[in-house]
This record gives structure tokens, sequence and C-alpha cells, in this order.
């Protein structure tokens, strides 16, 4: 899986830290180049200062071997591998000053990224009892977006589209701004059918009128209810009736998580898998 995901998004993830190193480094590690030798050869671990779940042992690898390829980073943990105070995530060894240069960028995304992970399986153990899988949302951090997104598939979750470029989601101001769902349905299958892929299409509905419009054109792939409470849920999904995937969003929080994947929903999109996820406390010392 994780090797799969940097395979997809292999030229946006490089791009995001050739830009971080940039970022960070500018002309160069002025504290660094002071005082150690361009010689010096170390070796560092990546300690687990908080339970949780690890996420981003990946993208470290390739931060790592993308600044100096001597950089050797060995580790026993696979992505999602539970983790607690104590443990040791990896070791890597190599040119001191490299492992200066790429020490805080690898903090950085490894404890973002384990935030992620470990508050996506929490809640996705919260209602593995039921039918329902959660999936992430464009609420993410400005190009820190791959990064959070592969953490919320470590953890359990499910990719929703990665951006505007990849799936079609027809939203309420699309409807609006179109003059109804049936002229703007009719207008999406227009554009698709000159399209040289098919592409997943996704159709906010607030209503029984714009599902059962919804419902007549077959290359919808999805119909989203958002903003429904879990009452007005169940009825939308007995009118859907199976014929498309269903999918919730909207005010979806830990709280009432539970009661709205015992609706049936096939999905549950929550934006607080990326913004609400809290850090986990990692430190890089040396050995």
């Amino acid at each position: 899986m994780p090797d799969n995901f940097f395979n997809q998004y292999k030229k946006p993830i490089e791009s995001f830290i050739d830009q971080a190193i940039k970022e960070d480094l500018g002309l160069g590690d002025q504290s660094s180049l002071s005082c150690i030798d361009p010689k010096d050869q170390s070796k560092a671990q990546l300690l687990i200062k908080q339970d949780g779940r690890i996420a981003g042992i990946t993208l470290a690898k390739h931060i790592f071997k993308r600044y100096d390829s001597r950089l050797k980073i060995t580790s026993d943990l696979e992505e999602g591998s539970q983790i607690k105070k104590g443990d040791v995530a990896f070791t890597v060894e190599g040119p001191t000053l490299a492992i200066l240069a790429t020490e805080r960028l690898v903090l950085n995304t490894l404890q973002r990224m384990s935030g992620i992970a470990s508050f996506t399986h929490e809640l996705s153990q919260m209602i593995n009892h039921t039918s329902s899988k959660l999936l992430d949302t464009r609420k993410t951090t400005p190009n820190f977006r791959y990064a959070e997104k592969w953490a919320v598939l470590i953890g359990g979750g499910i990719n929703h589209r990665m951006g505007l470029f990849d799936a079609i989601m027809i939203k309420d101001n699309h409807v609006d701004f179109c003059g109804g769902m049936y002229q703007t349905l009719e207008k999406t299958m227009s554009y698709v059918n000159h399209l040289e892929k098919p592409i997943q299409i996704i159709v906010e509905c607030r209503n029984k009128k714009e599902i059962e419009t919804a419902l007549l054109f077959s290359k919808v792939s999805r119909i989203l209810l958002d903003n429904h409470q879990p009452k007005e849920l169940v009825e939308a999904i007995s009118i859907i009736d199976h014929r498309k995937p269903t999918e919730a969003s909207g005010s979806i929080s830990k709280k009432n998580l539970i009661e709205y994947a015992e609706t049936g929903v096939d999905f549950i999109s929550m934006g607080a898998l990326t913004y609400g996820a809290k850090s986990i406390d990692l430190s890089l010392k040396v050995l």
C-alpha cells in the first residue's frame, strides 16, 4: 500500500519534498555548517514519545534518499503499526550534515501523518460493526494534501477524490448556478461523454426530488447526502434503495459518528480526519 500510493502520486510527492527542503534550507544549514565537519558520519533514531499509529516511514525514506542517497534507513515497523511511548520507529545513518538538514522535515511529516493515521484508525474501529467506510475530504493543509491523504489510507480510511481534477462532484452551488438538478446533470453527461477516460460522478442531493432526478442518470457513481440528520438520512437511503452507493457528510464528528454509520450509509466523509487530528510526538536522537 505505501509503495502503491507513492508510485501513483510520485511526481507531486517528489515536488513536495523538493519544495519543503528548499523552504527549510534556503542557501544552507548555517547552524550545522558552522560546527560540523562535512566528513562526519553519524547515526540517529526516531523515538516514539506518544502512543498511536505510525505513518510516514515510507515518505521519510524518500526524503532522506532524495536529499542524500548515502543516507541509510532501517526500520522493522510497517506503515500503520501500533506504537507506544519508548518505541524506535527507525534508525538513519550517514553524513551528519545530511541527517541534520532533513531532521525537521522528516519529523514534521511523520508527526502530522501519524496523528492523522491514529485518529482515522480510532474512528474506523468505532464503526467496524457497520458497513460504513470513512472518507477524507479536500479540507487539507495546502501543499501537504498528498501526505495527509496518504495518512488517512494508512489509518484505515479511504481516499475521496484527490482534488478537483480526478472526479466530478456536483454540489448545491453547481445545481443552483445551472438552474436545477436535471439541467446540471444533462450538461455533466454531455461533458463526460467527450472525455477520453471514465470519471467518477458524485452528486449532492438536498431533497427527495433531487435524489429521484439523480437516479435517472446511469453514470452517477454515488449520491452525497450533505447535512442530513440521521433520521433524514435513513429516509433518503430508503428512497435510493441500493440503486446507488450513498455518502453522508456535514457536521459529523466523533460524538455522532456511530449514529450516522448505523443508518446504513455506505460512506461517511469527514474533514476532521485531516484538520481535526493532533500530531503524534516524535523525536530524532543521536546514537
